[in-house]
């Protein structure tokens, strides 16, 4: 062993910059793997097992991840729905995304040391349960903002354990194809939940849920929203189930120290790591841009839809769901055709997606609005999908996947607070959908030709390591 740990310690010296003092770390993961291949052998199991377990295990994260993010996306529209009916000012409504974003970013050094200590099936349970609480804080009293921003807090806590045990559970390989599922899976969700959540809260189906009564029981349920959320905890009770039924992983827990200090410094350090990697840094600063602009792109269609197309909140959903749709689609194109050492070609696709943003001003017809929604949703998925795996893959490499996941959450979840704040405080000050789509568009072609400047000098003064990292990206199989 002594001869193979000091060429993996000194592989993963020379491809993640890994300075003198953290050779320890790198000693410390050889060991795990050689503690790894003795328990496999010790319990007799087989590939075909593995390859079993994995398959199984897959499909359970993928069952739980789909009813959850379904929960997710129509409570969105049940609270838009609930402060609208309340007579809430407009820049409420604007806050509900970067609210939900507060906690991703307050807790970034708590979630995924806390992801990495526990297994990640059980955090899952914990986090669908939070989420449970905020539905309820919301139906009985609570700010929406406020009770939104709580649900927002179990889905910082499930992020780095939903994405986290891909990376203990799969081989690299197949790491381009697993996202390719959960994305498409997550924006089927998308598509179900905000059109769920539209007519939830109209006018054909929200009588008949009023009208449901269970005898000697009284909810104090009576607005079409309210009975849109208890709709949701349904949903999250349903995924929490499956949360159950993900299977361990061989994958060695880190103990969670109860120093804050210590959490925080590891983080920093985390952070600091993967913003030095010459792969990390170009694939996170695009995933951060992504949703930072994506993620406030639901309540930007909600209120072009509303000022361009004169649509109420129920049909607004469905031009969502049909940004959605695209995204699906492009996603599962770029799982069945890219590699991860080619990931970073897709990058400047980000500019003319940007540039797309900007047409719509130009749009006040459905008929052109729906195939539009559905091209900028394509490119957007044909984007994330290997540019989040590269990401993945380099962090899992650099400092275990459930900090990997929490870095990667604090960074893309700022910028959703970042552009929220900004779509915010542009509503709050009167300037108009139009303009803040001008701006969006503005925003993200500049800075996606940014990233793609400074991956072009990675490139040139620093070929050697970005292509030894492009061969562990091709040949690394965990």
């Amino acid at each position: 062993m002594g001869r193979g740990m000091d060429e993996f310690c000194q592989r993963d010296a020379r491809v993640t910059s890994c300075r003198p003092g953290k050779m320890a770390a790198c000693y410390k993961a050889a060991r795990t793997l050689e503690t790894f291949s003795q328990a496999r052998s010790l319990s007799g199991g087989s590939v075909a097992d593995d390859a079993e377990r994995m398959k199984r295990g897959f499909y359970t994260i993928m069952s739980a991840q789909f009813f959850s993010s379904l929960a997710d996306n129509a409570l969105f529209v049940a609270a838009y729905e609930l402060l609208k009916s309340a007579g809430a000012p407009a820049w409420q409504g604007t806050a509900l995304v970067p609210m939900f974003a507060l906690f991703y970013v307050v807790l970034a050094p708590l979630v995924g040391a806390f992801a990495d200590a526990v297994p990640k099936g059980t955090v899952m349970f914990y986090s669908n349960a939070i989420k449970v609480i905020g539905c309820l804080m919301m139906l009985y009293g609570g700010h929406p903002l406020i009770s939104y921003a709580v649900v927002g807090l179990g889905a910082a806590a499930y992020s780095p354990a939903k994405y986290g045990i891909l990376t203990e559970l799969l081989p690299t390989s197949q790491l381009v194809k697993a996202n390719g599922w959960i994305e498409g899976l997550t924006i089927l969700s998308i598509i179900l939940g905000v059109v769920m959540g539209g007519q939830l809260v109209g006018p054909q189906v929200a009588p008949h849920l009023l009208a449901i009564r269970i005898p000697y029981m009284h909810f104090g349920i009576d607005t079409p929203a309210g009975a849109a959320i208890a709709c949701m905890m349904t949903l999250y009770v349903i995924a929490a189930l499956f949360n159950l039924r993900i299977p361990r992983t061989e994958a060695v827990l880190q103990p969670l120290t109860n120093n804050i200090s210590d959490l925080v410094r590891d983080f920093s350090q985390c952070n600091a790591r993967l913003w030095d990697d010459k792969l990390g840094q170009i694939s996170l600063a695009t995933t951060t841009l992504f949703w930072g602009v994506s993620g406030n792109l639901r309540y930007i269609v909600l209120g072009w839809a509303t000022a361009a197309l004169s649509y109420s909140t129920t049909y607004a959903t469905r031009l969502i769901g049909v940004v959605a749709i695209g995204t699906a689609v492009g996603a599962v194109v770029a799982s069945m055709t890219m590699r991860l050492d080619k990931a970073p070609r897709v990058i400047l696709l980000l500019v003319g997606m940007g540039l797309l943003v900007i047409t719509m001003n130009a749009i006040h017809t459905v008929y052109v609005a729906a195939p539009f929604l559905v091209v900028l949703g394509a490119i957007g998925g044909y984007v994330v999908v290997p540019m989040n795996a590269l990401l993945q893959h380099r962090g899992h490499n650099l400092m275990g996947s459930g900090r990997s996941i929490a870095v990667q959450n604090f960074n893309e979840q700022a910028s959703i607070l970042g552009v929220g704040a900004l779509y915010t405080g542009m509503t709050r000050f009167g300037v108009t959908v139009y303009g803040s789509i001008a701006v969006f568009g503005l925003f993200t072609s500049t800075v996606t030709f940014l990233i793609w400047l400074w991956h072009r000098r990675n490139l040139v003064q620093h070929s050697t390591e970005v292509e030894a990292l492009f061969e562990i990206a091709r040949s690394d199989n965990h």
